[in-house]
Order: C-alpha cells, then sequence, then structure tokens
C-alpha cells in the first residue's frame, strides 16, 4: 500500500519542518503505551523542560515518536508535534524489558528511524524519556563532532573510545559521515545477534571502517550529561539525569520523581547558597547499581 507510506512519510516531513530549529535541529524520543500512561515517563519528562533552566522553549522543538496507538493517543493529549512509527504487526505496547526480543526489535526500529530523519536533512538530540533536562544542553555540545554521545562511564577524554556510550543521549548533525555510520551501525545488527543498538555501537566504535568514513565522535561528560550508572554530581553544572543502570518502570518512576524533587529543592534555594551547598542527588534508590 504505497500510498499510505507516502502519506506518513510526509506526515513525517510535515512535523519535522514545524518542529525544527533554523538550523534544521530537532529534538526526538521514542514513547510506548508503558511509559505513555498518566504520570508515567512521559510526563515527568515535560515536565523537566518546564521547570529547567532555559529549557521549556526546547518543547517547541520536540517531536514524541509514538511507537503504538495507545502512545500517539496520549502523546496528542500532552504534546503538540508527536509522529506515528508504523510498526506492521510488532506490539510495542507493553513495557519491554531489557534486552527481550521486543526491546531489541524496539530499539532498532528506532535506530533506522533516526537513521531517515538524518538522510531528511535534520540534525538531532535523539533523548529517552526518562532522561531530565534540567538545564539547555546546546552550550555544553563541542562545536566541532558529528556525533556527540552521553556515556555510562566516563573516562575524564571526550575523544577516548575507552568511554563507555550510552545510546539513550546523542547530538547528531546530518551529514555524509552520519548517515554512512547510522547505516553501518544498523547493519550491523547482523553481525551481533541478540545485543542492542548501544551493545553494538561500543563494539563498532573501534572498526576502523569508522574511521574511514571520518566521522568525528564526541563523549559528553557525565559532569553535565549524568544519570544513574555515573551522576553529574554538581546541581551547578548538570544538564540532563538519565534514569540508566536501572531495571523495571516503577522502580524508575520512583527515582525519577525524586530526582525532579531534589531539583526543585535545588531551585528554590538563593543564589548564593546554591554555590556554597553540595547538595548531592538523594537518588538511585530503587534504581540500585547493587542490583544490577
Amino acid at each position: 500500500s504505497i500510498g499510505i507510506l507516502d502519506s506518513e512519510d510526509l506526515k513525517l516531513d510535515r512535523v519535522l519542518q514545524k518542529a525544527s530549529m533554523r538550523d534544521n535541529t530537532v529534538i526526538l524520543t521514542t514513547l510506548n503505551a508503558a511509559w505513555a500512561s498518566p504520570g508515567s515517563v512521559i510526563d515527568l519528562f515535560v515536565d523537566s523542560f518546564h521547570s529547567g533552566v532555559r529549557t521549556s522553549s526546547l518543547l517547541n522543538h520536540l517531536v514524541i515518536i509514538a511507537f503504538d496507538g495507545d502512545a500517539y493517543r496520549q502523546c496528542a493529549k500532552i504534546h503538540h508535534y508527536c509522529f506515528a512509527l508504523g510498526t506492521e504487526g510488532v506490539d510495542f505496547s507493553e513495557e519491554k524489558r531489557f534486552l527481550t526480543s521486543g526491546y531489541l526489535e524496539m530499539m532498532w526500529k528506532r535506530l533506522d528511524f533516526l537513521r531517515l530523519v538524518l538522510e531528511k536533512g535534520y540534525s538531532f538530540i535523539f533523548s529517552d524519556a526518562d532522561i531530565m533536562w534540567f538545564r539547555n544542553p546546546f552550550p555544553h555540545f563541542y562545536p566541532n563532532g558529528d556525533l556527540q554521545i552521553a556515556c555510562d562511564h566516563y573516562v575524564g577524554n571526550a575523544t577516548d573510545l575507552r568511554n563507555i556510550a550510552n545510546g539513550g543521549f546523542n547530538y547528531v548533525k546530518s551529514n555524509e559521515r552520519t548517515i554512512e555510520f547510522y547505516s553501518f551501525w544498523y547493519s550491523s545488527r547482523l553481525r551481533y545477534p541478540g545485543y542492542h543498538d548501544q551493545d553494538v555501537f561500543n563494539a563498532i566504535k573501534h572498526d576502523p571502517y569508522v574511521a574511514d568514513i571520518g566521522l568525528e565522535i564526541k563523549f559528553l561528560s557525565t559532569a553535565y550529561f549524568g544519570g544513574f550508572c555515573e551522576p553529574s554530581r554538581d546541581l551547578n553544572k548538570v544538564c540532563t539525569m538519565h534514569a540508566n543502570c536501572c531495571i523495571g518502570l516503577r522502580s524508575k518512576i520512583h527515582d525519577l520523581r525524586i530526582m525532579m524533587e531534589d531539583w526543585k529543592n535545588y531551585l528554590s534555594l538563593p543564589p548564593s547558597l546554591k554555590r556554597l551547598l553540595t547538595l548531592s542527588w538523594r537518588v538511585p534508590q530503587n534504581c540500585s547499581l547493587s542490583s544490577l
């Protein structure tokens, strides 16, 4: 049914065009029904933009990619740029447990979609919805760098391939190198069956082909782009915090709510105290690393 696919493609073009910044950059997240229900992950995600520092205007550039009908309907209630990603015959609605076949299929579908966005000439920040946005990240990106990616573990140097990348947050400029890399990354799933996009990224980042493409990878410091694996210690610096290293939706939502409370408490302090107090997060709690 070519007609349907054509109209889907036009819908995508239209929503990307409306949401894009002047330099053709969009912010993207993906959503399934489990994360979409009221009070779940997506509500916290959008709320973080409203309570962050100079982040609320960024919502004008956010497109939420829905993996199923429920997620799309819920998106339409809370946000103006939603896109339903057709997933033929695969049910992506329930909670996807880490590394089940349904989870893997959803992750690779997402990667293929991001490649398409690059091919359409749009650069993007991709953010998992379980990442809270506290400050505008743009001032902390490198001026050069085709692909800039957050880390589960940061070794202290932005170009060191020993950094352990996290696929949940990245800033990718649309160019020939990134399009070629995303095609290579997507096709590499066949060489690493049973692995998800993040594991495959951490394998192929060493591949000579990536150097041949000329792709410049920059790893983002966890001082600014943190997570439960490795928190951003300084609340005066933090841009984003990811509920990574966390298994199970209920634990994730519990800890995300505490994280948002911590942030709002920090914001309510007078500037002098913000600088003086070395506040730390009360999370992870239910997302304890020991359980991993």
